[in-house]
């Protein structure tokens, strides 16, 4: 790929000097488009090999562009902070809003290439990568973003010339110190890595864009145009991002379904449920003061029916935890500022650090749930956002989280009792609004998007755990002790490659035993007890 970034590129003064004037012009003119549009955020990484004129040509883009709409993320090693989550955590938390126009010097390409380098990682571990990348970055271009990246070459020989020559001068000598004349030990080896990973990262959706370093003013009015043309015809495309997808086919030919399964009957006695919420509370609060979960964290992800009694389940959690090692964060409509970054932005930022929990009244799941059946997204939206979300939970997983997530079931006789039963409780009027009211005629619509949200999101490393919520009691147990379970499995149960392991049985602690009016714990394990206990 860099054979057409060896050919002796160059601009001669007087060229640049007229060029340049005209292309500032439609740079601020297409920069402010995109301020007052605000529909697409741009996203520019810059990378190459030391010396290729990186930090030169962002000064460059400062000098020729409104700063006010600019900004510029550096990323070198990742700080204690940045460690402590999974590795795209700070790279999301960077992504700039629609309207503006983000430079990356230093991206989620560059840890990858130097672990090859330093034969940290496999080829094969590589390529894994590459794909999760490819995937990122197809999310961003489906929610509309601008994805230009750049990379700035150079001969070996024309390096070391390049080094020299900013050694030599006075101005740029502080560039150049001895780390930069060791990594050129390291040039064919990253050539070798460089070329292979942008070989297949070279997307239809965000392709690479190799520019020759040698020469400033070819390198900086290439990438001048290139930002300008790209600029402009994103502002000029009046088609919505709309990858294609295949249509959802749903057939229940005996119409039975993972929520119809559900034995919404099932019921715990106030004594045995008090019995068990001490005994699994404890448990819990044991488990997280474990100092194996120093290097865990837990997410847990609540959604389900309105009334369904998440806050009162995660109550019961919290109840049993330190209040300075968890955050609660409740899910509404997005803000201004999140409807500025994709879908996914929100919880990115929430994600917790070892050793904490975040718990989520309401999650992510919007995007397949509310959006889709409300018709706040495009049906190409809510199609991909499953991977898109089992690509999230799958980067969660990998750096050590634990997630948990719960659907609450109840019916809907259920939900009508407790809507009226909010209408007359003074502190709970508050929770009953005329959206609960109208969504409620949607039920047959929702229900249906839950199911089609269970089958292609439960996975290994994030599987659902639907609760049969009628009964309070019942339910808030099965929560705890399913949380429990999987924290403790967890801990024990870690693979030798890093793999969070799958939930196990807690054989240690004890469980309640059914009452009579209880045969059953949970119908798709019919084999399991009844969370009662005596």
């Amino acid at each position: 790929m860099f054979e057409s970034a060896e050919i002796g590129h160059k601009v001669d003064k007087a060229a640049f000097k007229a060029a340049v004037p005209a292309l500032r012009a439609a740079l601020l003119t297409a920069q402010v488009d995109l301020h007052e549009n605000k529909k697409i955020p741009v996203i520019v990484l810059i990378s190459g090999q030391d010396g290729a004129g990186k930090g030169e040509t962002i000064n460059v883009l400062y000098e020729w562009m409104d700063a006010r709409f600019l900004s510029t993320l550096a990323f070198s090693a990742p700080t204690d902070e940045e460690r402590e989550r999974p590795p795209m955590w700070r790279y999301w938390r960077a992504l700039p809003p629609k309207g503006r126009v983000g430079i990356f010097a230093g991206s989620w390409y560059s840890e990858p290439i130097r672990q090859r380098i330093e034969d940290e990682i496999s080829l094969k571990e590589l390529d894994a990568q590459a794909d999760q990348i490819n995937r990122f970055e197809a999310m961003l271009v489906g929610e509309g973003a601008l994805v230009l990246k750049l990379w700035f070459h150079l001969t070996k020989e024309g390096q070391v010339k390049r080094l020299k020559a900013l050694e030599k001068d006075p101005r740029t000598a502080w560039r150049v110190t001895q780390w930069n004349w060791d990594r050129l030990k390291t040039y064919d080896k990253l050539q070798d890595v460089a070329g292979h990973l942008l070989r297949i990262t070279n997307t239809a959706w965000a392709p690479w864009m190799v520019i020759e370093g040698t020469d400033d003013r070819y390198r900086s009015l290439t990438v001048g145009q290139i930002l300008l043309q790209a600029m402009q015809k994103k502002l000029a495309s009046t088609d919505e991002q709309d990858a294609p997808v295949a249509p959802l086919v749903r057939v229940d030919t005996d119409g039975r379904t993972v929520l119809s399964a559900l034995d919404l009957h099932l019921h715990l006695e106030d004594k045995a449920y008090e019995d068990a919420l001490a005994h699994w509370q404890g448990r819990l609060a044991e488990l997280l003061r474990d100092p194996r979960f120093q290097g865990r964290s837990l997410v847990c992800a609540f959604e389900g029916a309105d009334a369904a009694g998440k806050g009162g389940a995660i109550r019961r959690i919290t109840g049993a935890l330190d209040a300075r090692q968890y955050q609660v964060i409740p899910v509404a409509a997005p803000t201004e500022e999140e409807r500025a970054q994709p879908y996914l932005w929100r919880f990115w930022r929430h994600v917790p650090r070892k050793g904490r929990v975040t718990i989520f009244d309401r999650t992510w799941y919007g995007r397949v749930l509310v959006e889709r059946v409300e018709g706040f997204c495009s049906e190409a939206d809510w199609l991909r956002a499953y991977a898109e979300i089992n690509d999230f939970e799958h980067e969660l997983a990998a750096s050590g989280a634990i997630v948990v997530k719960f659907w609450l079931q109840i019916s809907q006789q259920e939900q009508l009792k407790r809507f009226k039963a909010r209408e007359q409780i003074a502190f709970k009027r508050f929770k009953i609004t005329a959206e609960d009211w109208r969504n409620r005629k949607k039920w047959d619509a929702y229900q249906l998007a839950v199911r089609d949200m269970v089958e292609r999101t439960s996975t290994g490393q994030a599987p659902w755990t639907l609760v049969e919520a009628n009964d309070k009691n019942y339910a808030r147990i099965k929560i705890l002790q399913t949380l429990c379970e999987r924290v403790e499995a967890e801990l024990d149960g870690r693979a030798a490659d890093g793999s969070p392991a799958r939930p196990k049985k807690d054989k240690k602690a004890k469980k309640p035993k059914k009452s009579e009016s209880n045969n059953k714990r949970d119908n798709n394990d019919k084999g399991d007890k009844s969370a009662k206990r005596k």
